[in-house]
């Protein structure tokens, strides 16, 4: 023993002697050779039973207050995009939108089903519109955005990086295809008035889009393809084009337009006049109104809560299950019958 305790001390002592070789002490050593302690727990079938069981006693009642949260949450969506369309025109829907000659106003009646309290959100929803496709992603420039004609390279604005001879700014796909449908608001004989300001992210604002970065040379050219810009206000200040350049992961997708901060009482009557002018009816896409509430979980969405109530009721029938087993088929925690030595000196 002690030869081995004096052989082992030296070669420990040679070991660290060695240059470039770390000393066989630290956490990295001991991560390396699997020697940090760990928490190994034992599953007992108690331990297994218990830990579903608490996992159903969360998620059952976290699922009740979300689904109860989103339920408060008071929204209106009406689908307008057929409605809007005069009875002659809606066998060719696409004449309609492209004709400048005809009228695209539109009047929309909305019932207010429960109260809604400031603020309400307007948004605008479009379907079956890919925001996400590579193509349409890539075509803009975010060093034009935050610093304007002072950046040439705009290859990846085609084929919307020039119009005639001068640069676009700003230029691309998603910035031409700008939403530019809009709508005003009334109540009785009061106008509802939408606050459009703030409804961008902060960080896009301040650090994505310049402040001395005006429009230029945008929607010149023969084909228009969605709304225009005040060329006298800097791109900061453009919140419609900020939250539309904020590209949205599915194909249907709400977008924020601004907020009513007046209160509205149930079956109260909102009457929209809108202006039909986006063109969605060439790709077979929807669009809709959306006025809504929210809630300290935000707007109207009872996935997290189904969700919550699925996995804690999963989780409550198998803890009933393994205690159903364990009770009709007990086996004690280290019972020498199921042992694999046992079995052999039993059979010899």
């Amino acid at each position: 023993m002690d030869l081995d305790s004096g052989s082992s001390s030296t070669v420990g002592a040679g070991v660290q002697a060695i240059p470039g070789h770390p000393a066989r002490r630290g956490a990295l050593y001991q991560f390396k050779q699997q020697n940090l302690p760990a928490c190994k727990p034992v599953l007992t079938p108690a331990t297994v039973i218990a830990t579903f069981l608490l996992m159903g006693l969360i998620f059952i009642p976290l699922g009740l207050v979300t689904l109860r949260t989103s339920n408060s949450v008071v929204e209106i969506v009406d689908r307008y995009d057929i409605e809007c369309v005069p009875e002659e025109y809606r066998s060719n829907k696409l004449l309609y939108i492209t004709d400048d000659s005809i009228s695209k106003n539109c009047s929309r009646f909305l019932k207010v089903p429960k109260s809604m309290r400031a603020p309400i959100y307007v948004y605008y929803q479009l379907d079956n519109y890919y925001q996400n496709h590579r193509r349409y992603v890539k075509s803009r420039n975010d060093k034009q955005l935050l610093h304007g004609l002072g950046d040439n390279s705009t290859s990846t604005c085609k084929p919307l990086e020039f119009s005639g001879d001068l640069p676009i700014v700003p230029c691309g796909l998603i910035a031409w295809s700008l939403f530019n449908d809009t709508f005003k608001f009334s109540s009785g004989s009061s106008e509802l008035k939408v606050n459009r300001k703030n409804i961008a992210w902060k960080s896009d604002r301040d650090h994505k889009f310049g402040k001395d970065v005006y429009p230029f040379n945008f929607q010149n050219g023969p084909l228009i393809g969605g709304a225009k810009l005040d060329p006298n206000t800097p791109l900061s200040d453009q919140e419609d084009l900020i939250v539309w350049m904020r590209t949205a992961a599915l194909p249907s997708f709400r977008k924020l337009y601004g907020r009513i901060e007046e209160d509205l009482d149930a079956d109260d009557v909102i009457v929209v006049q809108l202006m039909n002018n986006y063109n969605t009816y060439s790709f077979g896409g929807k669009k809709k109104l959306v006025l809504s509430t929210s809630s300290w979980l935000g707007g109207k969405n009872d996935f997290f809560g189904v969700a919550s109530l699925f996995i804690g009721a999963f989780c409550m029938l198998i803890s009933i299950v393994f205690l159903l087993l364990h009770v009709k088929n007990p086996r004690p925690y280290g019972d020498a019958t199921y042992t694999s030595w046992n079995k052999k000196s039993s059979s010899s």
